[in-house]
This record gives C-alpha cells, structure tokens and sequence, in this order.
C-alpha cells in the first residue's frame, strides 16, 4: 500500500483550522495553575500615600480693608456714565457715605460668614497706614501658625503702582498714602491669603512675588553670614505658603457696565450663585427662557445650605461642578492643596472659577498664585448653564401658581455617565472626569445607594482607582457613612472599605478613632449576611488589628474573637482564610486577646483547619497558631502547656503538600523556638555531639571505585534556575557533584586542578550553605541532612502522645527535616532557625580557646541562657565554627585562610597530596567544616554571627492574600475572556493537540511494521535515567542523577539543561508531564521521596521551580528493601547498569491522572501514596500488603483502579474507592521475578499488561484470576515501555539492544547499532519511552547517548 510521505500535511489527515478543537482539552483541569504557584508570595507595592492632608488648615481671621472714600472719584480712573456701581450689592450713593461704608463693610462681612462663620471678622473702612498695620499684627499675632485672610477693595483710591505699593489715607483725607506690600508681608506673615479688588491688580502679585524673593534671599544671606548685618535683624517671615487672588492683569481695569457690580470679582467670590444667575440672564440664550427678569431671580425660594430647595441645590449642583472642573484641570498636588486643605480657601478658589469665566467675557482676566490653568471653557459648564436653564424655567409657575419644585436631573446624568464609563472603557485611559460629583452625590440620600455602587465598581478597577478616590477625598464621605444604620448600604460599604484599607491600611487608626470597627463587627456577627461580605468584613477588621494596640483593643472588647471562632467551619474557603488570619494578628503580641483565644479554646477550634482543602486556609491556621504561641508575654505552666499542645498538632503538617504551608509552619515553629530558646539550645547541643559521635552508613559514603563517572569531552554548563539562585546553582555542598563529577579523580585521589569554568556559576565552590545575605552557616546541609538521618527517624510519624519533655527534641527533629525539604525557600526558613540556635547553643557552651581543641568540649553544656556570651577577645581568634572539626572523615584541619572575592586561582591542594575538596569530604560535610577556603570572620558584630531570627521571619504570606481585594474582582478573568491572549494562545495549543492526536491515529491505526528509524541521536550531559516525551510539542524530557535535559527531536538541538535539586545520595527515578494539553509542568520524583515540579523549561525563560513536596516520606535512601531472593540474583545482575546497586530498590515510581489530578506515587514503601494536586494534600494511602518495593503503577480513573507492580513479582490491583482493608481487589503472582512494568489499558475494558525481568509479559483481565495471554521476551530486561496507541511494546535488555514486538508478541525490529557513526554498538539500555501518541520510541544508554526510533518514513 503505497503512502504518500507527506502523509502529516495532506489534507486528509491534517485538521482544518475551522473545526474546533477537542472539547475534552477544554474540560480537563489544570494543576499549579493557582496564584500561589504563578506569584510570588509578597504584598502588593505601597503606593506613596498623598491624599492625606499632611497639615489641615483653617482660615481664622479675615481683614476686611475697603477705601471706597465714597462720592469722591480717585484721580487715575475715569469713569464712565453710567456706570457700575454697586458694591456688595448695596449702591453706596443710596445714602450717606459714612453710612454707605458701614452697610457695605457689614454686608461684605456677611458674605465672608456664609463661607466661613468661624473665623474672627475685623473691618478697616477707609484706613491709614498705622490702622492696617495695627489690623495685620494683632490678626496674625491671634492666629499663631493658622491661616488670615486679607480682602483689599481699592475702588476708591489710586491704582497700585510698579513699585509694589497700594494706596490708603490720611488722617484728614486729604492725601492718598501708599503703603508697600513689603510691609504688608511682614504685618500679614504666613501663611496667608490675599483677595485684591482693584484695576491693575495684576501688578500686586507680580510685586509680592518679588518682594518674597527678596525675602528669601535676605533669608539665606543671614543663615550664611551670621555677622552679616541682616543677621542682626529681626528675620523676615517667608512667604511661601501665600496665596494671592486679583481681580485682573497689570494692565486691565475693572469693568464699568452699569449691569453689573462694581465689585463684580468679590461678588463672584463671595455671592456665586446670585452672579451667576445674573450674568446667565443678561446673556443672549436666556431669552430662550420666557419670563425670566433679573427681578424674578431675587425672589429664587429657598436657603444656599438647604440642598432640597432651588436655590440650594443650584448652589449644590455648582459646588460639584467647579470642583469637578478644578479636579480635572489642576495637578493632582495643587489640587489638594488649593481644594482640599482649607475649606475657605476651596470655597474661594471654586467661585474664582466662576469669576474667570464671567470676567473674562468683559475682557478682564482674574490671576492667582498660585496659577491655575484655564478653565473658562471647559465642558462643564454647559451643564451648569442647562441646570440653571432647567430651574429657572420653572420659577415664574413655582411663584405665580405654586406648583411644586422639580428637582434637577444633573445628578442622576453625571452619574449614569460615569456608569458609562464604567462599563464602555478600555484600560489603560484618562480617570473619569465625574468622580468629584460621585463624592457630592453621597450627600443625597435618593442617589446614596446607586452613588456607592458605582463608586465601588470603580474601585475594583484596582489600586490606582483607590488611590484617584482618596485624592478626590472620598475618605471623610465614607468614614461618617458608617454611622448609617441603613442595612441596604452595609455591602456596599463593607466592599468598599475592604478596597481602601487593601490599598491604605493606615486607614485602621481612622476607623478606630470613629469606632468604625464596630461597623464591621456587626456585619461579621450577622449571619444573613453572604459570605462573601462577611470575608470583607473580617479582612477589614484583620487590618485594624495588624501590628495596631488601640485595634487589637478595641476589637477584642467588640468581641472579635468569639465572632471568628464561630466561622472557622463556615463553607467559604475565602472567609475561613481571613478568619484565620484576623485570630492570628489579633493576639499577635497582645496577650490578652490570647488569653480570651485559650478561654474560648481557639486554638483547638484551629486545628480542624489544619487540614482544609484549601492550602491558603491550612497556612492561615499555621500563622494563626504560629503567633498564639509566639506571644512574648510570661510563661506559665498552663501556657506552656499549650504551647506543646500547639506545637505537636503543628508537627503533623511536616509533609504537607503545599510549600505554602511548610514556611508558614517554619515561621510558626520559630516563635516556639525564640519563646523556649535555652531548651532548644540544650537539644541542639545532645544533636550536634550525637552528630560527631555517629557515622552514617549511607549508600552517599560508600563510593565504590567502579562508580565514578568518566570524563566527558565536553562539560556541560548547567543554567542556574530561579528558584535556586540563592543558595543551590549549582554550587553548594549540597550539589557540587554536579560540577566535580567531570572531574578525573583517579581511586588514590590523587589531586586533580580545576579552574571555576568547571563550577557553572558560582566562584566559591566549598562554601556550605549561604542565607541569601550570604551569611556562613554553623550547620551545613550535610550536617543537618546526616542529624536529621541519624535521630530515631521512625518515631517522626508517631509524634503525637510523646511525653512533653520531649516536645523539644521532636520539634528540633521537625525542623531538621524542614531544612532538607526540596522547595528551597522552606530549607532556606528552617536552616535560618536551626542555624540561630545552634549559633547561640554554640557560643554558650564553647571555652574561652579552642584553636587547638579537636572538637567541641566534652564537658556538660554551660546551662544555655536565653542570651549568648559572646566571646570575641581582641587579639584572640573570634569563635570560629571551622576549627572545631569533627571525626567524621580523616582529614587534617586546614588552617583558615581568606575567603576571596569572586576570582579564584586554580585549586591547589593545602597539605602535599591531599586530594582536591570534593574527594576529601566524600559526602558527609563535618558541621563546623567548610571546606578548603575558610573565612576568618572578623567583622564587628561578636562572633562575627547574628542572629538569625528575628521577629522579621515571615513568608508574606497575609499581605499575599490581602492583595486578592487590592486586585479587581468583578472583572472577567483573563482565561474566560473570550478575546484574550490567553485564550487564543490555549485555543491554538487545543487545535495543535487533536491535530496530533489524529494524524497519529491515523498511523497507528493502519499498523507499525517496523520501528527503526533512528530520527534523533544525541550525547546527553548525564547519563539518561528517565526519559519522558512530551505528548504534543517535539520536546523530550531526559534526566540524569540530578538534572534534567531538554531536546527538540525534530530539530535536533538541545533546548535546556538545569539542576534538580536533589541531594547528592539521591537520584530522579521518574518524570511526569503535567497539564501536558496546556501550560506544561514537569514532575520529576527522586528516590528520596521527594517530588519537584517545574515551569518554563524548554524556552527562553529560566526553569522556575512551582512547588515541591516530599510524595513519600519514609523513603530514607538508607532504609531501602531489597527484592525477594528468587528476583534478587537476576535483578541484582540487571540493576548494576541501572546504577540500582547500591540502592537496591525501585526508587519512586508515579503515576499522574489529569482528569481527576490526583498523582499516584509509590516506591520503596508498603503503600500507594495519592496526593489530591488542587488541594495540595495527601488523600489515601492504600497499604499493597507486600514486603517488597513497588516497581510500577499504572492507574484508570473511569473505573478507579491502580494496578501495582512489585519487586517481589507480583502484579497488585487495587480499587480506590473502597476503604484501605478491602481495596485490594486482585493479586496476580504469576512473574516470578522483579516486575519492569505493569500498565493497565485505559479502554473500559482493558486489560493489563505486565512485564518481569525474566522477559514474561502476561496479559490479565482485571476480572479473571489468571492471565489471559503470555509472550516471552527477552531475558536480562532492564526497562520496558509498552505504547499506549499502537499495540507495542519495547524492550531494552543489559545485552546492549532493543526488541520491539507488537501485540502477537512478533518482534517488529530489534536494534542494535546507532546509525552513522560508523555503526556503534548501542551501550546498555538504561531507559527507554514512547511517545504517548506517535510511534516514536526514546531510548537512553549507559554510553551517554540518547536515540529516537520511528516508524519507517513513508509511514510518516
């Protein structure tokens, strides 16, 4: 049959774009695809908090200066007939001219008061020079450091001249008197304000602004010069903080137009609304308005702070819209400062606006200091022109007829438009210009609810949005509507609340103040309340009492505590999280909030949230118990108690799934530590000298001479992995054999030069274990890796019921086996906190001298107190940790030397012949020892140490969860918008997967014949122990001991090549591929029991480490079973070139169901371990009954079952849902040797397939108690795949080649040469794997290479 050999492009096979992918990509879940995978655990970035006033001032004193010398006109101005002349309203010809200056100076007076009624009112009616000063002194002198307002009217004397003068009279009134304004700045001091009413009164600020130069200058002379003679004056005040207010430019005169005023600008300041609405009239568009006349206006009903009457909600409607208009126009700082500081001040400046534009439509053109941008012709107010359109339309029926006032729809319209821009934006655009009138709308009691609605949906934008809301000045609306008892308002606030304190917790001290939090209590306490506000309610409330005494307070009388506790079991996993973390920082160094969690039995309330399904929620109930115990208050006997309590229900969460949980429960763990440091110390002590005294047999001592590696042509340079950069790229004891393995070291060990390009990125290849801060451990990971082996580990599992004196010692045992966990900020915690006790036990129980003393002393430990004596002579030799080198391993104690910076010489050897560092400490790593360069510390702090704990230990864990309110959570997320990135890139990923997944059904279905077409030959850095392909791109996975490589089979090139992590005894036995259909994880399992998962491999990011727990934790590679003795012979032959030797076992063997995401794992243990990957946690250990290792699994979910297979032969199939006595359904026992492989069909009747070294593959009906089929293969076999589509199976054998039979047990192929290479024999097989959809088969080999077999091409 012939085939084309395009067969993947024709349009036959190849998918067309338009179908849709396959829907069950869509429905399959995804593991560590949680936040707390892709994030890093921290709070959000502190915005810098500008919306508080930092200095709220008050206006309060007011110089009211008129020289209107009434009837006689100054000599400067000519006056038009007719002309304006009305000041205040009043016309001053009305009546006699000392009584025209009175009513006017009262009159202004009064309309000052309707802004300000507080502040004191002096007048100075046609003064002389001595009388304003007088005025200004006594005014400031009152005022102290607050503000005072001096209002100059000059229309009845000369304009102010360039010299900086204004004008004022005699005694007699016979002469005009200037009077600088330098004098004026120093009676009126600062800070001030100015309102200057006369022609050219540009010309005063221009002068003032000089004159404050001057000042300033005169200033900064005397501060230079003490002897200078200004020095000796009397300084002058600086006038930085004034602010001016003129009618018009230097140029320009007041208006004469007998319409309007004459003081038009102090009318439009002081009376806006009266002006304005007659300035509205005399337009030409008010004609549009019939029988409106100027008198009509006079009768307008209602009172300016009435806002339910017109004239008062004309007056409302104005305040919004000038302040939105200055909002929008102004910079953010002026804003506040002109606007927001002085409620005076914002009043003036709001009706300045008002005055620009109506002075600027008589050519006058109002100034200010400081400037303001232009604002006559912003849209604005064209609404304030229809909203006085539509209230004076209805004036002459409300006033001939009575009809009732209709109240204006300018607020519901701004209100809807900000709607509108709610719904219609995009992202990235302007902030709305309505949000002031939002603020103003709160006031309203009709548009409260839709007002805090919008409000609240514009803060879920995110933390910018909270941040434009404060500035604005929303704080003061929201903290008094707290005192609303309406419960229709209560979620609304509650979210709202909830946004501002997750952007400003600062806002707590407020709350407190106002006694807000009770607010939040009642709703927390009021169980008809959703969950979801009662999760705002308790976050708000976990902010005020955060590291705040008044809060912890004055919630704990709220009953707070009592509150929470009864929502510790509430089914929002959100609001048991917050709950949690409120209990936590309530009594967070507040013993009587402690005291009342112990009375109300808190802590034990806790522990059932100690195994939530949600890991967030286990860690919240960790940091809770964690601070319940980290109280720094006395001790008593009750208390400590408790704490043990506490302490060993914590201990159990020591294999938690979640790194999340562990480093909280590091954290925990450290406050018990700190709270109980010199019984830790005294255990730290019997572990340290137990340590010396014991050596362990561990397969890591024994290194056979076979057993080292030979020298690769080229060293592979491992790229250094984000999540490892701190301490373990590659470079620490911990790895370093990574690098040394290439090294020849011959069996004397003789001495072998390397230079750094060996080491891949570090220089300082011997240093033990750095903190980030790059501080020398006391304990180095071997040390704390060989105590953690040589404590009586099996106790680890029984840890409850122990007696209390030992709580101690079990805890230090927790915490020894923390710093060993392969997430690396977990070891990074507990390394911190054993390390700060072992320093201080040290520090206490070491003699004055010890440089010659071989180990510790032998004499009984000085009774640890809780402070170290720190010895540190200054001639003597600092304590150093190195010279005290124990027996571990013979070597002689190097004298310290200095650590060097970056560069290093090529190693030499420090005692003739010795071998090169990795040989001489083979594995274990003496505790005090570090390597050949020691550092000599001697830096300032004693001991050159400090100490490592301190109360800044935390994991950022609840400013994390705090930032879920910070962020949106109305908006869609990214994944479900259909028109996202994220969503087209996964809609590609699906339709690459069914195009796979058909084109190669179409191959497998029409059969393989022969599989020997080598596509893809490669040396791999390591050897390969596992391969794995991925099941849809052209990317195969291969691990060596420790690492793992990344090759594109089709291209052929090497993609990626990054360290495990492993310690150096173990090695990778499995990998799996997770969310292989999507995102792709990499699983990989080590026979230590410990599984790590990886993300953004094979591309040009750096591999991130997402999470990593130990599956198994019995798995002590000193602990390993052996194989029955019938297998043992064979698989001990076989197991030589599997590097099996000196472990003897399976290593740990998984298997990974994506549809359910639970992850089987299983190895050298007695039970099949299944991990639940959304919850993080441990869901079933089924025990296999057997007494030996299980070598394989394989499991199907639609019908529950696991088919185990074991070193002892027999092949085990368990039913999951049924209890751990009766879920061994089946056991065949028909191999009589170590099974390779055991694999069950996914069909629902499929049967399972299984494979003994002896070469026996025996098929068996998961029903029937005898296989069904039997095919003998060959004998020796050291690894087995069998492909999941195409009815294959593949065999790699010790005897160097690979047989490939097909279902009828027919070899299909047997390989045995590599192509080119001028036919190579093919090395020991040590791995081999199909592709789970392709008939493609991997294949590593003892000899370095990587090959992959395919079907022949034409089939391709």
């Amino acid at each position: 049959m012939k085939m084309d050999s395009d067969l993947l492009h024709s349009p036959a096979v190849g998918l067309a774009e338009e179908e849709e992918a396959d829907m069950n990509d869509w429905k399959l879940p995804l593991a560590f695809m949680k936040k707390r995978h892709s994030e890093k655990i921290e709070g959000c970035k502190a915005l810098a908090q500008s919306w508080r006033m930092k200095d709220r001032m008050k206006t309060v004193s007011v110089a009211l200066v008129l020289c209107l010398n009434v009837g006689v006109d100054p000599p400067d101005v000519v006056k038009t007939s007719p002309c304006a002349r009305l000041e205040c309203w009043i016309d001053p010809l009305s009546m006699s001219p000392q009584k025209a200056l009175e009513t006017i100076g009262a009159n202004l007076q009064k309309q000052y008061e309707n802004w300000q009624p507080r502040a004191r009112y002096k007048q100075s009616l046609d003064p002389t020079v001595d009388e304003v000063k007088k005025l200004c002194t006594s005014l400031r002198r009152n005022a102290k450091e607050e503000r005072v307002l001096f209002h100059y009217n000059g229309h009845g004397v000369p304009r102010p001249t360039v010299n900086g003068e204004i004008w004022v009279f005699n005694k007699n009134y016979t002469q005009y008197i200037p009077l600088s304004i330098y004098d004026l700045q120093t009676w009126m001091g600062s800070p001030s304000i100015f309102v200057y009413d006369c022609s050219n009164a540009g010309i005063i600020v221009k002068s003032f602004k000089q004159f404050a130069l001057q000042r300033e200058q005169e200033l900064e002379v005397a501060a230079i010069n003490p002897s200078h003679p200004l020095a000796q004056m009397p300084l002058p005040p600086s006038m930085k903080n004034c602010i001016q207010l003129a009618a018009c430019e230097a140029s320009e005169l007041l208006p004469m137009n007998p319409d309007l005023p004459a003081d038009l600008f102090t009318s439009c300041l002081t009376t806006p609304i009266k002006i304005a609405l007659r300035w509205f009239c005399m337009q030409k568009s008010a004609k549009l308005v019939p029988g409106v006349t100027l008198d009509l206006i006079e009768k307008i009903p209602g009172r300016l702070n009435d806002r339910r009457t017109p004239l008062g909600e004309l007056n409302w409607i104005f305040t919004a819209i000038t302040d939105t208009i200055a909002w929008n126009v102004l910079p953010r700082d002026l804003f506040q400062k002109l606007f927001r500081q002085d409620l005076l001040v914002a009043s003036l400046f709001r009706n300045f606006l008002l005055a620009e534009r109506i002075m600027r439509s008589y050519n006058c053109t109002p100034v200010s200091s400081p400037r303001l941008p232009p604002t006559y012709m912003h849209a604005m107010w064209q609404a304030w022109d229809l909203a006085v359109d539509i209230c004076l339309s209805q004036l002459p029926t409300i006033i001939e007829e009575g009809t009732a006032f209709r109240h204006s729809p300018f607020f519901a319209e701004q209100l809807t438009a900000f709607q509108v821009w709610l719904t219609m934006g995009v992202e990235n655009r302007n902030p709305p210009e309505q949000l002031p009138i939002v603020l103003q709308v709160l006031l309203s009691q009709v548009h409260r609810l839709r007002a805090l609605d919008l409000l609240g949906r514009f803060l879920d934008l995110g933390p910018w949005a909270v941040s434009l809301a404060l500035s604005v000045g929303i704080f003061p609306y929201v903290l008094k509507l707290l005192q609303s008892s309406a419960r229709e308002l209560r979620p609304l606030l509650v979210f709202i609340w909830a946004k501002i304190l997750a952007v400003d917790s600062s806002c707590q001290a407020d709350l407190v103040k106002d006694n807000g939090h009770k607010y939040f209590l009642s709703v927390l306490a009021d169980s008809y309340m959703p969950a979801e506000h009662r999760t705002m309610a308790v976050f708000i409330l976990a902010v005020i009492v955060n590291s705040y005494n008044t809060g912890q307070e004055a919630c704990l009388q709220g009953n707070l505590i009592a509150n929470c506790l009864e929502q510790l079991s509430d089914p929002h996993p959100l609001l048991r999280q917050w709950v949690a973390i409120c209990l936590g920082r309530i009594w967070q160094n507040f013993d009587p909030a402690r005291w009342c969690g112990v009375r109300d039995s808190a802590h034990e309330k806790l522990y059932t949230l100690l195994s939530d399904p949600i890991p967030e929620v286990r860690c919240a109930a960790v940091f809770a118990l964690g601070t319940f115990v980290g109280n720094s208050a006395e001790r008593t006997d009750h208390s400590t108690t408790i704490d043990h309590n506490v302490a060993m229900m914590l201990a159990q969460l020591i294999n938690d799934g979640s790194p999340v949980v562990r480093k909280e429960l590091v954290v925990a763990l450290s406050h018990l530590v700190v709270q109980y440091e010199s019984n830790f110390c005294t255990v730290a002590l019997q572990f340290i000298e137990e340590e010396k005294n014991y050596t362990v047999p561990s397969p890591a001592n024994t290194t056979e001479p076979g057993n080292l590696t030979p020298v690769s042509p080229a060293i592979p340079r491992l790229r250094s992995v984000n999540s490892y950069t701190n301490i373990r790229a590659a470079t620490t004891a911990r790895n370093l054999n990574k690098s040394l393995q290439n090294l020849n070291l011959n069996e004397e060990g003789g001495p072998a030069a390397f230079s750094p390009g060996n080491l891949s990125t570090s220089s300082s290849a011997s240093s033990t274990l750095g903190s980030p801060d790059n501080d020398e451990y006391i304990l180095s990971f071997e040390t704390i890796d060989k105590m953690r082996r040589v404590s009586s580990y099996s106790s680890l599992n029984s840890l409850i019921g122990v007696s209390f004196n030992s709580v101690y010692t079990q805890i230090w045992r927790v915490l020894l086996h923390l710093a060993a966990d392969p997430f690396p900020e977990v070891s990074d915690l507990a390394m911190k906190v054993l390390n700060s006790i072992a320093y201080k036990a040290t520090m206490n129980a070491r003699p004055q001298r010890i440089l010659d003393s071989g180990s510790l002393t032998q004499s009984a430990p000085a009774s640890p107190t809780s402070k170290g004596t720190h010895i540190h002579q200054a001639g003597g030799s600092p304590p150093m940790p190195s010279t005290s080198s124990s027996s571990l391993t013979n070597e002689v104690p190097k004298p310290p030397t200095r650590e060097q910076p970056a560069t290093r010489p090529p190693y030499t050897p420090t005692l003739g012949g010795q071998a090169p560092h990795s040989h001489q400490f083979p594995r274990t790593r003496k505790m005090f020892d570090k390597g050949p360069e020691q550092a000599a510390e001697d830096s300032d702090e004693p001991g050159g140490h400090r100490n490592y704990i301190s109360l800044a230990l935390q994991t950022g864990l609840c400013d994390w969860s705090a930032k879920y309110f910070a962020q949106p959570v109305m908006k869609i997320p990214e994944e479900h918008d259909l028109e996202s990135q994220v969503r087209m890139e996964r809609q590609w990923r699906f339709l690459r997967n069914t195009r796979v997944r058909r084109q190669s059904r179409c191959i497998t279905q029409r059969g393989v014949s022969r599989l020997d077409d080598q596509i893809f030959i490669n040396r791999n850095p390591g050897v390969p122990s596992v391969v794995k392909f991925h099941p849809f791109n052209t990317c195969i996975a291969v691990a060596d001991k420790d690492s793992i490589c990344f090759w594109d089979w089709e291209k052929g090139e090497r993609l990626d090549y990054f360290y495990n992590g492993n310690p150096r005894y173990t090695r990778i036995t499995a990998m799996e591929y997770l969310n292989g259909h999507d995102c792709s994880l990499l699983l990989t399992a080590t026979d230590d029991g410990a599984l790590r998962i990886w993300k953004n491999f094979a591309d040009q990011k750096n591999p991130e480490m997402v999470t990593a727990w130990q599956g198994l934790s019995d798995m002590l590679p000193t602990t390993r079973g052996q194989p029955s003795a019938s297998a043992h012979s064979l698989a001990r032959r076989v197991s030589i070139y599997l590097d099996r030797s000196k472990q003897g076992g399976a290593g740990m063997v998984v298997d990974w169901e994506q549809e359910t995401g639970l992850l089987m794992t299983s190895g050298d243990v007695r039970v099949v371990r299944i991990w639940d990957t959304d919850r993080e946690m441990k869901v079933q250990d089924i025990p296999t009954g057997a007494d030996s290792c299980v070598t394989s699994l394989s499991c199907d979910s639609q019908r529950s079952l696991i088919v185990a297979g074991l070193g002892d032969g027999s092949v085990r199939v368990f039913d999951r849902r049924m209890g751990p006595n009766e879920c061994r359904v089946m056991t065949y026992r028909e191999h009589g040797a170590w099974v390779v492989k055991a694999h069950l069909q996914k069909e629902t009747d499929g049967h399972i397939i299984s494979v003994s070294v002896n070469g026996d593959v025996r098929f068996f009906e998961p029903r029937t108690p005898d296989s069904i089929n039997v095919l003998q293969t060959v004998k020796g076999l050291t690894a087995l795949d069998i492909h999941p589509q195409a009815n294959l199976f593949a065999c790699g054998s010790m005897n160097q080649f690979i047989a490939v039979y097909n279902a009828n047990g027919d070899v299909i192929s047997n390989i045995k040469y590599y192509d080119g290479f001028m036919g190579q024999r093919i090395g020991a097989i040590s791995c081999l794997a199909f592709h789970p959809y392709w008939p493609h088969l991997a294949v590593g080999s003892n000899d370095y290479y990587m090959s992959i077999y395919s079907a022949e091409k034409r089939l391709r």
